[in-house]
């Protein structure tokens, strides 16, 4: 089917579509801007750089017993990730403006769909625009972890402050899967933004979809592309700003 009428017909779906959820994924960053640290060439030039892999630095074994190091990956790397959003979810605004978008249920940090005026979104690890200290309770912005010079303290009590993030190897926050999972079994069409039906993140939620509807937008072909209903291999972008909202 020619791209064209791929998107024709997607535009049917999501008019049809009585909820429409959509699953946010890596790629997602790389259309914002940024390149996230577990891409191979990324995760290269971290470990030549820190001496360690992403995976053995961004963890709590790290924040907990060598904060200054934490914390100097942290802003010089993973804020990095600190960027305007993409049109593909300013597009997903406007949708759920007009009631044709339920949810978007993310795996990054950035809030870029909120950047976008997306109201109802999952931040499934968390926010890096969320930092509480986590012995007194004391929010603080994410300005104020950009300008400390090596270890961000609380104010009050001189604890270090916690980001507010999944760090590699933590438990997920039950509270937030539960929603996830309610979305996506409430779903009558699920749409897949720059990710997999076997992505890391979402394949342990996507099991719980029933709908009608199974989409996938992503540039590169994958093995699982053929259990969905749609696939179109393109940019986000590229296909979001086509749809018309």
């Amino acid at each position: 089917m020619e791209e064209e009428k791929k998107i024709e017909r997607l535009r049917a779906i999501i008019d049809e579509s009585a909820y429409t959820v959509i699953l946010s994924g890596s790629g997602m960053m790389a259309e914002c801007g940024y390149m996230g640290m577990k891409t191979p060439e990324k995760a290269y030039e971290i470990e030549k750089t820190y001496g360690v892999s992403p995976e053995d630095i961004f963890t709590s074994v790290y924040y907990n017993n060598r904060p200054a190091e934490f914390f100097k990956f942290y802003r010089n790397e993973v804020l990095q990730g600190d960027v305007d959003t993409s049109e593909t979810f300013r597009t997903a605004a406007r949708m759920e403006q007009k009631g044709r978008l339920k949810c978007i249920i993310t795996g990054n940090i950035y809030e870029y769909p909120q950047k976008a005026g997306c109201r109802n979104v999952i931040n499934l690890h968390g926010s890096i625009y969320e930092n509480i200290c986590p012995h007194c309770g004391r929010k603080y912005p994410l300005k104020y972890i950009k300008a400390s010079k090596k270890v961000p303290l609380c104010e009050d009590c001189s604890r270090v402050i916690r980001p507010q993030v999944a760090l590699f190897g933590e438990m997920m926050d039950s509270r937030l899967m539960t929603k996830a999972t309610w979305e996506i079994e409430n779903a009558d069409t699920l749409i897949l933004l720059g990710t997999t039906l076997d992505s890391e993140v979402f394949s342990k939620y996507i099991k719980y979809f029933e709908g009608r509807n199974l989409v996938i937008i992503h540039k590169e072909h994958h093995h699982s592309d053929g259990r969905a209903d749609l696939v179109i291999w393109d940019e986000p972008r590229n296909i979001f700003t086509k749809l018309g909202y």
